[in-house]
């Protein structure tokens, strides 16, 4: 039996949407962390491995769509979805430039969000083996 709790990097500058993530993510077993702008995303991952990264588009200092380049940039087999308040085409176009796995359109139905972000984890565990 696999005894690996998946680790989840998430990246919002609403607290709010933090806290509500963190909650129910832990209360699932997960592990999580988590970053209020893109900048300190990018920090912590130099310290830590994260098996996806659960950011939102619009933040001050470094938006999820840059991020998701960075991060892509740097480990192309990382899953990333991203969520946004503020849908666009223009976004969209960015995002599947970026390889990003995922675009949620706020305000998400968690339950829903939990199984696209398990798949997602999953899919990638299942690559390694």
């Amino acid at each position: 039996m696999n005894t690996h709790k998946p680790s989840i990097l998430v990246v919002d500058d609403e607290l709010l949407i933090r806290d509500l993530l963190y909650d129910f993510f832990t209360g699932q077993g997960w592990n999580i962390t988590v970053a209020e702008d893109g900048r300190r995303a990018l920090d912590m991952m130099k310290s830590r491995k994260y098996d996806l990264v659960l950011s939102d588009i619009k933040m001050p200092q470094m938006d999820g769509l840059a991020l998701s380049a960075h991060v892509k940039q740097a480990h192309p087999e990382l899953p990333v979805v991203l969520m946004t308040g503020y849908p666009s085409v223009e976004s969209a176009i960015t995002a599947l430039r970026n390889k990003v796995d995922d675009y949620v359109i706020k305000p998400f139905n968690i339950n829903q969000l939990y199984k696209l972000v398990e798949a997602k984890v999953r899919g990638k565990s299942e690559d390694k083996t």
